[in-house]
């Protein structure tokens, strides 16, 4: 199937590693090029020398930090300097959590810092990007949110409050930027094996006296997910890459699960 996303251009946030890097890759795969934002340098210099390597494409690693308004319009800038053209915004970028204690005791600076990094760093960047998206129906913006914001987990409280906000604010994008022929579409990823799960698995696993596959059964079982699997970062990559295609034009405000059937919630 052709995409048509040869030589657009791609900003993605958090895509040093993880899910972020995972659709970096696949668009990559496509012939899209890449601006990569992230904190860490090393681990973003990392990613960028890899896909470009790989893909053949342009990849501009560039150290932001989303929490900060002047961090995001100088990395904006750099991306927009360096391709023209920015057609697709990945708004990926998250923090894991904290801690596993009850967060409604939290400082409320802790509870702010979390929703600054995701639900205001998305607003961040979307407003700085925006000018420097097309607006022939080629526009694309793609939110990750999770399904934190569809199910109380214990000790998540700022995730769902985050992934919650994510989905809101992209029926409410959806319809601002819809005369300027942009689409925006949340992805609502549920449990998936990125490198954080994959050593959350191993704890638990050795917790329990089993191995991480009987773990993550175990959990499947538990949380209702009737795929009694856990899904790929590639999976989750491969819905973004169609949403960001000309073939996904009519999709437009739509929160798509991709939780192996967690959401319609079996009992």
């Amino acid at each position: 199937m052709n995409l048509g996303l040869k030589d657009r251009v791609a900003l993605i946030t958090g895509g040093s590693k993880g899910i972020g890097k995972a659709i970096a890759r696949a668009l990559a795969s496509e012939g899209v090029h890449l601006a990569l934002l992230a904190r860490n340098r090393e681990d973003l210099e990392a990613a960028a020398e890899e896909i470009r390597f790989a893909k053949r494409v342009r990849v501009l690693p560039i150290t932001a930090d989303i929490r900060d308004a002047e961090s995001v319009k100088a990395a904006v800038d750099a991306a927009a300097a360096e391709f023209g053209m920015i057609h697709i915004l990945v708004n990926n970028a998250g923090s894991p959590i904290r801690r596993h204690d009850r967060q409604i005791m939290w400082p409320d600076t802790e509870w702010i810092d979390d929703l600054n990094t995701k639900t205001i760093g998305m607003l961040r960047v979307t407003q700085a990007v925006i000018p420097s998206m097309p607006t022939d129906g080629s526009g694309r913006i793609i939110n990750i949110s999770g399904i934190a914001g569809l199910a109380a987990f214990g000790p998540a409280l700022t995730h769902g409050l985050n992934n919650s906000a994510m989905n809101h604010a992209t029926s409410y994008l959806a319809k601002d930027l819809a005369e300027s022929r942009i689409t925006v579409n949340a992805v609502v990823p549920g449990l998936i094996a990125t490198e954080w799960r994959e050593s959350w698995a191993a704890d638990g696993a050795s917790k329990q006296g089993l191995d991480s596959q009987g773990f993550v059964e175990d959990v499947c079982k538990k949380w209702g997910i009737i795929a009694a699997r856990w899904g790929t970062m590639q999976e989750v990559a491969d819905l973004v890459v169609f949403l960001a295609s000309d073939r996904a034009a009519y999709i437009n405000g739509a929160r798509i699960p991709i939780d192996g059937g967690f959401s319609i919630n079996p009992r």
